[in-house]
């Protein structure tokens, strides 16, 4: 064998060598604009660790979640990375489903988050999932529209306010309508807003003693005004509609007020995908008889099921997709107002908050949601816009269904209330609460 063939041969092993040592990441993520961003950037990652390959499934809302859910109750190990929640986070991580988000990088600086973002994705101090971003709620509102009519939004507007509002500005005829809000079923979806509407009205889902309240008078009162609201002065088909539909409608100018996640402040502010983008005021989430529980708190995160046989890549992948370097790569590509908000203190910088609008409303609904107090009444539950119990993805899933039923006019408001009372109540029981 000549010199030159015996070099080439050992080129090739090298090449098929590196080539089997190269991992592929599988990454389960939502299909929102944030996340869209994440997985086109995530070149560089790439470019910076090639041997770490990465492989997207990009799902809807209600799908990711149960496709994860089945996936790691059943430690099916389809994914290396998880697109989650800090309801997840919590839960999972306590089953010791999830890998520890522990020995970080001394530069990933885990003490610039928020601590109650922290929290929310830890158990008994040790954190299951590292935020992407988070978000509480706010409300959205035309500020054109709103100086026609003579309108002058409160800082902290009541939702009776909100409807008073919503019948002025309601002209279907010209394709404007008063009120967007979420009405696809799920328990991350239309009952994310219902609840912090119901937690504004005084309602809660359970008493002390575990016992569901819906056929109380808050929650009465609460349903029939939400049904109301968007039946009236809501879009066609808002049973349909969750984040991403009513942020295309609002940013097509078809909404003339929209409450819902604050991460939507950068999108509805962004000339290149909003036709209104100079013409939006933001303000609080409204309030009714209480404050408490008004305004959600939530956190889209990644985290690493125990399952993966790739954990050491994968915390790779996670720790620079929510550390500062990816924020400042945010910054340079897309601009400083579309870095992911609500995780870190050294976001809310002078810049950040000059280039972004939304900023003031967003910090201070974060710092005021407590997950501990969601209501004006006890609870024995941990959650302003879910309960963190397991029980409650496939209560909340179903009673999801109910409103968007009572919503679309298939059952009145307080025959789905007695159904969902009924249905909630023997699940509750089948599960052994109170426990």
């Amino acid at each position: 064998m000549n010199l030159s063939r015996l070099l080439l041969g050992s080129t090739c092993i090298a090449l098929a060598g590196a080539a089997s040592a190269a991992q592929t990441l599988t990454i389960a993520t939502v299909n929102n604009a944030d996340m869209i961003r994440m997985q086109r950037l995530s070149q560089t990652f790439e470019q910076q660790n090639p041997e770490i390959d990465l492989n997207w499934v990009v799902l809807e809302e209600n799908v990711l979640r149960q496709r994860l859910t089945t996936d790691i109750a059943t430690q099916g190990g389809q994914f290396d990375v998880l697109t989650i929640g800090m309801y997840e986070a919590s839960l999972w991580g306590d089953k010791g489903w999830l890998a520890p988000m522990t020995n970080l990088p001394a530069d990933y600086d885990l003490d610039d988050v928020f601590p109650s973002v922290r929290e929310g994705l830890s158990v008994d101090g040790t954190l299951y999932a590292l935020p992407f971003y988070a978000e509480s709620s706010m409300t959205y509102y035309r500020t054109d529209l709103f100086e026609q009519a003579g309108l002058q939004m409160p800082e902290r507007p009541t939702w009776t306010q909100m409807a008073e509002f919503a019948e002025k500005l309601h002209k279907p005829d010209q394709d404007q309508y008063g009120m967007c809000l979420r009405g696809k079923a799920g328990w991350g979806e239309n009952m994310a807003l219902v609840t912090t509407v119901a937690n504004a009205f005084g309602a809660r889902w359970f008493d002390e003693q575990w016992q569901p309240e819906f056929n109380g008078p808050e929650w009465t009162r609460a349903a029939t005004f939400y049904v109301d609201l968007l039946s009236k002065y809501g879009p066609p088909g808002a049973s349909s509609n969750g984040f991403n539909e009513n942020l295309a409608l609002f940013n097509t100018g078809k909404c003339a007020m929209w409450v819902d996640a604050t991460v939507a402040g950068s999108f509805v502010t962004d000339a290149s995908q909003s036709k209104v983008a100079d013409k939006v005021g933001f303000t609080f989430a409204p309030q009714q008889d209480t404050d408490k529980g008004s305004a959600w708190l939530y956190s889209w995160a990644l985290a690493i099921p125990s399952t993966s046989k790739k954990q050491e890549a994968a915390k790779a992948f996670t720790t620079w997709a929510t550390s500062k370097d990816y924020a400042k790569l945010v910054a340079e590509t897309d601009g400083v107002a579309n870095v992911p908000p609500g995780t870190r203190e050294s976001t809310y910088s002078a810049e950040y908050m000059a280039a972004a609008p939304f900023a003031e409303i967003t910090l201070e609904s974060l710092k005021q949601a407590d997950p501990a107090s969601p209501s004006a009444k006890p609870v024995p539950y941990v959650g302003i816009q879910l309960v963190t119990i397991p029980e409650f993805q496939a209560i909340g899933t179903q009673v999801g269904k109910m409103f968007a039923a009572a919503l679309t006019g298939q059952m009145p408001v307080e025959q789905m209330l007695t159904a969902v009372q009924q249905s909630t109540t023997r699940e509750m029981k089948r599960a052994g609460y109170p426990k």
